[in-house]
């Protein structure tokens, strides 16, 4: 970190000051000397050669005087209290020497976040740092305000989207232009993909046809090489038509009880699932935490999975 090198830096000029110091009180000549009669060239400089390899000697710094880098370092203060906010998006820029990241949120607009040693770093269920952060991440940020500034508890890489592959809802498709037209449910931007007669359409376990694209259908794409500037869709896979009916069951990788939003890990394909709810329709007690092992009924209203009901499963909480 920045202010941990900027510590040490500053410590060991100090500690090197008062050394220095140090040496010269105890080489320093007793003023009541007198000086020596004039000498010859040769002999003076054999005895500043003399003086020079006596004066430079190693200087044992014992067990007491020793600097420990860890301590240079100053305690940060504790987070303030209050409930943190969900926010998911891309990262736009990572600066690590202010160590702050530049979002762009889902649903448009951008976020600058903070980050210290106290924020926890995740990817997947693996502990993660500020080195596998990069620009063009996918990323879920538990936040809450310091002060006027948006600090990031925990940072979480969503890894199940890599590069090459998008989800998303249609806004539009025109069949004659071969030209689909999608919101990447963590990108403010359309992405505009194009739809060739190579391109493989599945309905779950079942081949699809383009008529199935229509606008507010959740669609999965896999692209391949890009031609005139566009991203070419190899293969595009039906997720969910509105009105669907879904049920998914897995481990709950985020929650904010505020904004009414879930993220789940689902067990069954291992991939991760935004789901809303409405807290005055949607009762949670504390059973329903993070890390807690859920089954949730949703219907899928064109936009998003919304929540009819929320199961906590007994054996998977902790």
């Amino acid at each position: 970190m920045n202010r941990f090198w900027l510590a040490l830096v500053s410590g060991i000029a100090l500690a090197g000051s008062s050394l220095a110091g140090s040496a010269q009180e105890q080489t320093a000549p007793s003023q009541n000397v007198v000086s020596p009669s004039p000498v010859s060239p040769v002999s003076s400089m054999s005895s500043v050669s003399s003086i020079s390899k006596d004066a430079i000697q190693p200087v044992d710094v014992d067990s007491e005087t020793r600097l420990d880098p860890a301590s240079l370092l100053p305690d940060l203060p504790s987070l303030p209290p209050g409930k943190a906010s969900l926010i998911g998006g891309t990262i736009q820029t990572l600066d690590r020497v202010r160590d702050q990241i530049t979002v762009h949120v889902f649903g448009g607009g951008k976020m600058k976040i903070f980050f210290d040693t106290r924020t926890h770093i995740y990817e997947g269920s693996r502990q993660a740092s500020t080195s596998d952060l990069h620009p063009g991440d996918r990323v879920y940020v538990d936040t809450i305000l310091d002060g006027s500034a948006v600090f990031a508890k925990t940072i979480r890489l969503k890894t199940t989207a890599s590069a090459g592959e998008s989800q998303g809802i249609i806004t539009s498709y025109r069949g004659d232009k071969g030209e689909l037209l999608l919101r990447d449910v963590l990108s403010p931007l359309p992405l505009r993909i194009r739809i060739t007669p190579q391109t493989t359409i599945v309905h779950g376990d079942h081949p699809a046809s383009a008529g199935e694209l229509v606008s507010g259908t959740l669609v999965a794409v896999k692209f391949g090489p890009q031609q005139d500037g566009r991203d070419v869709a190899r293969e595009v896979s039906v997720l969910a038509v509105s009105g669907g009916s879904f049920t998914f069951a897995g481990r709950v990788t985020a929650l904010d009880l505020r904004l009414g939003l879930l993220v789940l890990t689902s067990a069954t394909d291992n991939k991760t699932y935004e789901i809303y709810f409405d807290p005055s329709v949607i009762a949670a007690d504390d059973n329903l935490r993070q890390a807690a092992d859920v089954t949730v009924l949703t219907r899928f209203d064109g936009n998003r999975y919304v929540a009819l009901s929320v199961t906590v499963n007994s054996q998977g909480q902790r």
